[in-house]
This record gives C-alpha cells, structure tokens and sequence, in this order.
C-alpha cells in the first residue's frame, strides 16, 4: 500500500469515528469522502470496509463504557451487578427490531437507497427535526434520567427508532438519540444508551459483510481494515468523550443545523458534478 493510499485509509477512520458517534450520519459523509479519494481497492471490498471499519469505533465504547457494561467487575456489588445485567437485557430488548430487519432488508435497503439523493434528504429532515425537538425540550422535563428508570418497553421502542437508520443518511445515533428525547429520555441517558445498542448491532452487521465477502484477503486489503479501524478507535474515544461533555452542558441544535448545511453541500455537489 502507498503512502497516498495508507494517508486515505486513515482520513477514512478519523471521518468514521467523528461521524458514527455525532448524530450527523457516517454515511452522508463517506459517500462524499468516497467520490472525493477513492481507494484502490474493489467494490465488494469497499462495500464491506465501509461496515467492518465500525468494529474499531465500537471498540472505544467497550474501553470507554467498561465498567459500567462489565457485570463481573470486582468493584461492584451484588445490587450493581445484577443492574449491570438488567442493562444487559434492556440492550438486547432495544436490538431486536434492528437486528431482525437489519439481516432482512439491509442489502435491500443498500441497493434501493444509498445514493446521494436520499441521503441529502435524510440529513436534512433528520436535521430539522433536532432543531424542532430542542425547541419544544426547552420547556420540558425529562423523567428518565438513570438506567434504572428506563424500561423494557422503552428500550424496544428507542430500537424501533434504531430501524430508521437502516436508511443511509439517517444517523444511527441520531434516530435513537431522537427517540429517546421523544420518550423522555435525558440526552446523556439517550447517547448512552445508542451507544450501548450500537454493540451488539454493529458486531453483528461487521460479522455479516465479513461472511458475505469471505475470508481472503490480499496483504494490502488486510492492511487498510487494520489502519481503518486503528485509526477510528483512536477518533471515536475522543469524539465520544467531546459528545458527553458536550450535552450535558448543550442540546442537539447544533448537530441539526450541521446536518441542513451538509444535506444541501451533498446536493449542490452531486448536482455541479454531473
């Protein structure tokens, strides 16, 4: 691999682990980052790169969140165990929606609709709709504002929100992130809680592309995975620890208006291109 392509690779990784944290969508900026400095690689594999790259920004929530996900951790006792478990289970509660359509309809959902119209939409409803629900949260309380107060049937509906991310351009973390504040869910509990999801779900969609693509690779393929998801661990520990910080202190408005701004760049440039 050429020091073009390893600089490329790595510009990849730090926009995957900014974007896959910030509810602005990975994916309204990889399609432009992929027209803009292709990788000489083939179109299968970029299909898969684009998914397994993930699993180094999930790493982050795993050493990021390890206590608090780690029921077996000897600092807790009994009763913070048996809540780390209860998170366990209401994670899994808030997957299942995704997890079942996301191996139905994914490549589906791929085909039909990953290209830039749709994701220009996407990211400016999507962006409106921040601004709109900050608007009205200003004169409202949230009544979640620990894990102990959030239900099953919370969880399952915050997955049902999940779903709409199979949409490009959606934003996994900003469906969910919606969701939740919709519900009454606290931002910092929201996020949290997205993250959470993204664990299982994106394990589970990295292990699919893998399969789907088989297990051979040339030396410079296993190279770009390597320094992909290097690279995107090492952004997403810090864009993680900037969001915490961020909400607890702002809203999302911000984050909607980022998103307007992008959808009509995506249009007004797919459009001057052709």
């Amino acid at each position: 691999m050429g020091f073009l392509e390893f600089l490329k690779v790595i510009v990849f990784g730090i926009v995957e682990g900014i974007t896959e944290w910030l509810p602005i969508s990975s994916t309204g900026h990889m399609i432009i980052l992929e027209d803009l400095m292709p990788l000489k690689v083939s179109a299968e594999f970029m299909e898969m790169f684009r998914v397994v790259i993930q699993l180094g920004a999930i790493l982050a929530v795993c050493i990021l969140f390890f206590h608090k996900l780690n029921p077996f951790s000897p600092r807790k006792n009994r009763r913070q165990k048996k809540q780390t478990w209860r998170l366990w289970s209401k994670v899994i509660v808030g997957c299942i929606p995704a997890g079942i359509l996301g191996i139905l309809l994914n490549d589906w959902f791929d085909a039909h609709f990953y290209n830039s119209y749709v994701v220009a939409a996407t990211l400016i409803i999507y962006g409106v709709l921040f601004i709109l629900l900050e608007r009205r949260n200003k004169r409202r309380y949230f009544s979640i504002e620990r894990f102990s107060q959030l239900t099953y049937q919370d969880a399952l509906i915050v997955g049902a929100f999940q779903v709409l991310s199979l949409i490009p351009g959606t934003s996994r973390s900003g469906a969910t992130i919606l969701g939740a504040m919709l519900i009454g869910i606290s931002r910092p509990i929201a996020a949290e809680f997205s993250f959470f999801m993204s664990i299982p779900v994106m394990f589970g969609a990295s292990l699919l592309k893998l399969v789907k693509f088989g297990f051979h690779y040339t030396g410079t393929e296993v190279m770009v995975l390597i320094v992909g998801m290097v690279s995107a661990f090492i952004v997403s520990v810090v864009a993680i620890k900037f969001l915490m910080s961020y909400i607890r202190k702002k809203d999302f408005s911000v984050f909607g208006v980022y998103r307007i701004v992008l959808g009509v760049l995506v249009l007004l440039y797919f459009f001057v291109k052709k």
